[in-house]
């Protein structure tokens, strides 16, 4: 199977664009486990700092460093996560349309969702789906 195909790393698949057999190759893949270097490839393209990372995940530095070493595959839990995460991104650029603007959006504390930043809310599957319910709402212009 391949990876890339299934996010379109460098096309941007997000929510709205995946089909059916999509949805299948990203649940194969969270039952297989993502490789390691295939977290690398997707963490070059996403401006979260390895700390960042690990907070999301739940996992300390110490446990991606020996992953890397052992090029181990992550969890179907991690995994799942990390192509959650891969997902909203990918909706933020293509919604904002520069990703430079939703990068900053993402540091800016938000009034809609509570004062806070909007990464702060990576670490959970329901801080990730109030992130997409919050780019849907500003792509369809319903703002806070």
């Amino acid at each position: 199977m391949n990876m890339a195909k299934a996010l379109k790393i460098n096309g941007g698949i997000n929510y709205s664009l995946i089909d059916d057999r999509d949805v299948f190759m990203l649940i194969t893949t969270v039952r297989e486990g993502i490789k390691y270097a295939t977290f690398q490839n997707i963490a070059n393209k996403i401006p979260f700092s390895l700390g960042e990372w690990s907070e999301f995940l739940h996992l300390s530095e110490r446990t991606f460093q020996r992953y890397k070493k052992e090029q181990r595959k992550f969890d179907s839990l991690h995994s799942e996560k990390i192509l959650e995460i891969t997902l909203v991104y990918n909706k933020g650029v293509e919604v904002f349309g520069e990703k430079e603007d939703f990068d900053a959006w993402l540091e800016a504390k938000n009034v809609a969702l509570g004062g806070i930043r909007p990464k702060e809310l990576l670490d959970s599957t329901f801080g990730i789906g109030l992130l997409r319910d919050e780019l849907t709402r500003i792509e369809h212009g319903v703002l806070a």
